[in-house]
């Protein structure tokens, strides 16, 4: 695997930051929203957003960065 650059980590770590922060935001509102196609996009908004974060802990996996980042 190639190896990324320091830049690239950072990036990959800001990147995993911003979608962990919208889902908890996200789950934290779900509670309050009476719509229910709003409520339907907002769980689809978590689902893809939870898979774009498993691909990213996939990615970091894979070339063995977990040790050198943080993900929850």
């Amino acid at each position: 695997m190639d190896k990324i650059s320091t830049a690239e980590m950072l990036q990959l770590r800001e990147l995993m930051q911003m979608e962990t922060n919208a889902v908890a935001k996200a789950k934290g509102t779900q509670a309050l929203i009476k719509d229910d196609e709003l409520l339907t996009l907002v769980k689809s908004g978590i689902q893809a957003s939870e898979a774009r974060i498993k691909s990213l802990q996939r990615f970091a996996s894979e070339r063995d960065m977990v040790s050198t980042m943080e993900v929850q």
